[in-house]
């Protein structure tokens, strides 16, 4: 019960690694919010989350939140500090993915994995750490970056280079808001089973004629020998919101079974 009692807010937790995420900060004793632009998945999966979990529906609060817009996530961690009390961490896991090759790429597609992917994360992070700041509290704060931005794989220049960025961005915020007693990291997954892999596994198949469902099978780590689940990397990002990861700071942690090797 590494986190018990603690309140956590997750971006993108209707689905994917978002909702492992939640799923795992539930199981280790906290409350949860979860935050999507999608109003009808996000009351989904508060539903799906309660009926998995030993919990209560007043553990788990849902809330739609446009993480590009600073008055959403202003008005979201409003509602959530109305319905929890003060918020104790946040991941920033919400992202997207624009595939492709990059003299094929438009602009707005770069723009769009900029925004949601980077100043998304910005925002959350600013309005977040305001909150704790003005009232004087601790906390933590986990970003979902990515091994494609230490890696840059092939067809997905735009989303290696924001989650490059990302990395990056988590090394300055830790830097500066340490003095707040703010702890900042990422995660940097590979080879998680989840609806953002099948998408690129959809896209690479149209490329090289092999069907997606398929080509996912082969795109696991090859020391683990299988896909990644959502909840392992939840049980990463509870670890890194607990007191426990006191001393982790500025890290971009690899959790890809081993594919990384910096």
């Amino acid at each position: 019960m590494m986190l018990k009692d603690k309140v956590i807010f997750v971006t993108g937790g209707a689905r994917g690694i978002g909702y492992g995420i939640a799923r795992a900060v539930l199981d280790a004793g906290a409350r949860v919010a979860i935050g999507d632009l999608d109003e009808q998945a996000v009351s989904d999966a508060r539903t799906s989350l309660i009926a998995e979990t030993p919990v209560t529906g007043d553990a788990v609060f849902a809330t739609v939140i446009d993480v590009t817009d600073e008055l959403s996530v202003e008005t979201a961690l409003s509602a959530t500090r109305s319905h929890f009390g003060f918020p104790d961490g946040l991941v920033n896991n919400a992202g997207t993915v624009r595939l492709g090759k990059d003299l094929e790429a438009s602009t707005k597609d770069w723009q769009v994995q900029m925004e949601v992917n980077v100043i998304g994360t910005h925002l959350c992070s600013r309005v977040f750490a305001k909150i704790l700041i003005d009232a004087d509290r601790a906390g933590a704060i986990v970003n979902i970056a990515s091994n494609c931005g230490k890696v840059g794989y092939p067809n997905m220049a735009g989303y290696n280079a924001s989650k490059a960025a990302v990395i990056n961005l988590t090394r300055s915020l830790s830097t500066e808001l340490s003095e707040h007693d703010i702890n900042v990291n990422a995660i940097c997954p590979g080879g998680v089973y989840t609806p953002m892999l099948m998408e690129v596994a959809e896209s690479i198949g149209a490329c090289i004629g092999q069907p997606a469902d398929e080509l996912i099978k082969t795109m696991v780590p090859a020391q683990l020998g299988r896909h990644i689940e959502p909840l392992e990397i939840g049980r990463v990002a509870a670890f890194l919101l607990s007191d426990h990861a006191g001393i982790i700071r500025g890290q971009s942690i690899n959790a890809d079974g081993g594919d990384t090797p910096y």
